[in-house]
């Protein structure tokens, strides 16, 4: 055989793998668990790190005044060093719409060896702590809650004995640029991190969705979160990661109540968010880049690439193995496309979104060595830490 053929027979074989052995990634079923109310509704804080959300919170906030949750509840919102009157912003929607009481506060500039929004959870932890809630909601400014969001969460938490119950907010799939990007992060990040594989007790596989993580008060002491992420640029990998080595118990599956209302217009705002950490993910390491790269080509790329060639140069083999690949891989991204709304007819241009990936991440190691770092709202942190292991 030619050398693309064996290239299509290669990336057939991945696809064939990556369907039956990398934990059904490709499924979007892995919801909320089955879950009953509990005799003691525990009490929960919720911590909310902002820096310069005044835009977002609008929309945010009142979400989470409304919760309707049995039991205490009390909102902790951090004004990390805002320059647009976010704090401001938190109190004056407190008092418009009422509901659950807030405390806003404002924890300084970043001690050395601390990412920002890390910082600002920090500083939220420390004043929750002196109610002694028997659990925390870490969510951010960006994310909107239905009314019962907190309350299903926490019955999941108690129902299942989970020590970290977290759901995948459905981001926002509006503009042309979102809507070819977004379902395809949440479906690399679930292939990377198979939530099945994640939600086994005897797994070695951790992830969070940082949006919305609710978490038991005393897996966050047996795992000191978040001191001992402090440095974490990935922080919701990093902090599943924690508790898990602490013996704590750990969900993750796609959100059906939540969702992020943070806009990404242009394919520039979509490529901050990737390129921001994924190098990080990488651990800083150019094989590790190197690897992903090629690996991207031949899963992604080479599909495409190989069936057109083989057509024109009378390849059969090339043409029908490459085909084979890219009718498997449009199959995978289908689910996800059913899950975010969106035409089936976008399943088929997934190597093109692939290819925006693998240059954003190419680009994500460029800025690593030109000393710029990965960068939290206008911070930027030249030693991110490696990524954590599966």
């Amino acid at each position: 055989m030619s050398a693309v053929a064996w290239i299509a027979v290669g990336s057939l074989a991945a696809w064939l793998w990556l369907l039956l052995g990398q934990g059904f990634f490709w499924r979007t079923d892995q919801r909320l668990p089955p879950r009953e109310a509990p005799e003691h509704w525990p009490s929960v804080a919720i911590v909310v790190p902002a820096r310069d959300e005044a835009d977002m919170l609008p929309v945010s906030l009142p979400s989470l005044l409304a919760q309707d949750y049995p039991g205490v509840a009390e909102i902790f919102l951090v004004d990390d060093g805002s320059e647009d009157g976010t704090g401001d912003a938190a109190r004056a929607l407190s008092v418009r719409y009422g509901g659950l009481p807030v405390t806003v506060a404002s924890p300084g500039e970043p001690e050395p060896g601390w990412t920002g929004k890390l910082w600002a959870v920090r500083h939220g932890i420390s004043l929750a702590r002196a109610r002694q809630p028997e659990y925390l909601l870490l969510t951010d400014a960006d994310i909107a809650h239905e009314p019962d969001s907190l309350r299903e969460l926490v019955a999941a938490a108690v129902s299942g004995g989970f020590d970290l119950v977290s759901q995948m907010a459905r981001l926002r799939v509006s503009s042309v640029w979102e809507r070819m990007v977004v379902p395809a992060f949440v479906y690399f990040f679930s292939q990377l991190y198979p939530f099945r594989w994640v939600n086994r007790a005897d797994a070695r596989t951790a992830a969070a969705a940082g949006g919305c993580v609710l978490l038991r008060t005393g897996a966050a002491e047996r795992a000191r979160v978040p001191e001992s992420i402090r440095q974490a640029v990935i922080d919701d990998v990093s902090l599943a990661r924690a508790v898990r080595r602490g013996g704590g118990r750990i969900w993750l599956g796609l959100a059906e109540r939540v969702d992020s209302v943070r806009p990404y217009p242009c394919l520039a705002d979509l490529w901050r968010m990737v390129s921001r950490s994924a190098y990080a993910q990488l651990r800083q390491s150019p094989p590790l880049l190197l690897g992903t790269v090629l690996g991207l080509a031949l899963v992604y790329l080479a599909p495409p690439v190989t069936l057109v060639a083989g057509l024109l140069g009378g390849a059969p083999v090339a043409a029908w193995a490459g085909g084979a690949a890219w009718a498997v891989m449009t199959g995978t991204y289908m689910p996800m496309l059913g899950y975010y709304r969106q035409s089936l007819w976008l399943a088929p241009l997934l190597p093109f979104t692939a290819a925006l990936y693998l240059l954003m991440t190419v680009d994500s190691a460029v800025q690593h060595h030109r000393g710029r770092g990965a960068a939290w709202k206008g911070r930027t942190y030249a030693r991110p830490e490696a990524a954590p292991d599966r």
